[in-house]
C-alpha cells in the first residue's frame, strides 16, 4: 500500500508490483461482490404491500392491520385521516390522484362519501365471498363496496348535569328552549355529522331540515372539530349534551367520564345507523394485494373483533350480531344511503350559511 502523500510511481518497482496486484484484487473483488448481489436481487421476489387509506380512528384499526400482516405477509402502508377533517381529507386525496392513484383500498368509518366516489368512478368492481347473504342496505348493487361493522348517531349527556329520566331522545327534544347554550356537535362538513344533517334533509325535506338547523342555531349550538371533542366536552362539564356517534360515547365511558347516551331517534323513526365501508381502488397498483385486503376486512372475524374493540361496532351479520346483545340497534332509520349522499352538497351549503 503506498504512503500517504507519496504517488505509486516514486516507489521501488516490487513494490509498484504489490500494490499493483493489490489493486487487481480489489477490482475483482469489487466485481463479484456486485455481481453476486445482483443475482440474489434478481433471484429475490419484491416484498408485497398494500396501501390502504383509512379513516378508522388508528388505535382501532391498527391491530386489525397488523392482524392481516402477520397471517398474509403482506405489508399495510396505512394513511389515516385527521379528526378535525375525518374521511373528507382522504376522499379529497382519492379524487386528486385518480389519474394515478397510490391508494389501493378505502377503509372508511362512513358509507356516504363512499357511494359519492363510487358514483364518480373511482372504485373497481369487485367480488365478495362473504357467506351467507349480505344485507341489501349495505350492498352496492354494482359491486363497488360493502358496508360492515355498524355504529350509530346518537345524543350524549354529561350524567351528573341532566338527569336520565330528562335527557333527549329525538332529534326534535333538541329544539327546545331548555337546552340553549348546552349543546355542541361537530362540524356538518365533515364526518358522520356531515351525512347525518344530508339525512335530515331526506327525511323531513328541505324545508324542515333548515328548520331544524335554524332551530339549533337558536339554541345556541356550538360547533367543534369532531365528535371525540364533542364528547370530551361533555365529560369535562363544558356542554351537556352533545351529537355524535356511539363509539365516541364508549371511548368515554372506558376513560371514566360522566358520559352516557341514548340513539338519537327522528320523530317516530329509529337512529341512524352508519356502517364501516370498504373499496377497492380503481387502477390499484397492487390489485391482488388490495383484493385479499378486502376479503379479509370483509370477514366474521373482524367483525368480531370490531364488536369487541373500543368502538364496539354491531355485526352485519345477524348470527354474529345475535352474540352482542348490547350492541343492538332497535329499529334503525329506515334510510336511502345514495339519496343522503346525494343530498350532501345541499345540506353542507344550508348548514354552513346557518350555523356559522
Amino acid at each position: 500500500m503506498a504512503t500517504p502523500g507519496v504517488s505509486p510511481c516514486h516507489l521501488p518497482a516490487s513494490a509498484r508490483r504489490r500494490f499493483a496486484l493489490g489493486a487487481a484484487w480489489l477490482a475483482v473483488a469489487c466485481i463479484m461482490a456486485c455481481g453476486l448481489a445482483g443475482c440474489r436481487d434478481a433471484d429475490s421476489k419484491p416484498a408485497r404491500q398494500v396501501v390502504v387509506y383509512c379513516s378508522v380512528d388508528d388505535v382501532i384499526a391498527e391491530p386489525i392491520l397488523a392482524e392481516f400482516e402477520r397471517s398474509r405477509g403482506i405489508k399495510v402502508l396505512a394513511r389515516y385521516d385527521t379528526e378535525a377533517q375525518k374521511t373528507v381529507g382522504l376522499v379529497q386525496r382519492l379524487r386528486s390522484e385518480s389519474a394515478r392513484p397510490v391508494a389501493d383500498v378505502f377503509w372508511s368509518n362512513e358509507i356516504f362519501h363512499t357511494v359519492r366516489l363510487a358514483t364518480e368512478g373511482l372504485f373497481e368492481r369487485c367480488q365478495y365471498d362473504v357467506g351467507p347473504p349480505w344485507p341489501k342496505e349495505f350492498t352496492d348493487a354494482q359491486g363497488r363496496w360493502r358496508g360492515f361493522a355498524l355504529r350509530a348517531r346518537a345524543v350524549a349527556y354529561h350524567t351528573g348535569r341532566v338527569p336520565a329520566a330528562e335527557a333527549p331522545r329525538r332529534l326534535e327534544d333538541l329544539l327546545d328552549k331548555k337546552w340553549r347554550g348546552r349543546l355542541v356537535m361537530a362540524s356538518p362538513e365533515f364526518g358522520t355529522t356531515c351525512g347525518h344533517v344530508a339525512s335530515w334533509f331526506v327525511l323531513y325535506g328541505p324545508q324542515r331540515a333548515t328548520a331544524i338547523l335554524q332551530g339549533l342555531k337558536d339554541n345556541d349550538l356550538r360547533l367543534v372539530d369532531g365528535n371525540s371533542t364533542a364528547v370530551r366536552m361533555v365529560g369535562t362539564g363544558q356542554a351537556d349534551v352533545a351529537l355524535t356517534d356511539t363509539d365516541d360515547v364508549y371511548a368515554a365511558q372506558r376513560n371514566g367520564w360522566p358520559v352516557a347516551m341514548n340513539l338519537l331517534r327522528h320523530g317516530e323513526a329509529g337512529p341512524l345507523v352508519i356502517p364501516n365501508t370498504v373499496a377497492l381502488v380503481r387502477g390499484a397498483p397492487h390489485q391482488g394485494e388490495a383484493r385479499e385486503l378486502v376479503q379479509f376486512l370483509l370477514s366474521e372475524s373482524v367483525e368480531a373483533a370490531l364488536a369487541r374493540s373500543d368502538a364496539h361496532n354491531t355485526p352485519v351479520r345477524a348470527a354474529l350480531a345475535a352474540q352482542f346483545p348490547a350492541l343492538s340497534f332497535d329499529a334503525p332509520l329506515a334510510v336511502d344511503y345514495d339519496a343522503v349522499a346525494d343530498a350532501i352538497p345541499e345540506a353542507i351549503r344550508v348548514a354552513t350559511k346557518i350555523l356559522k
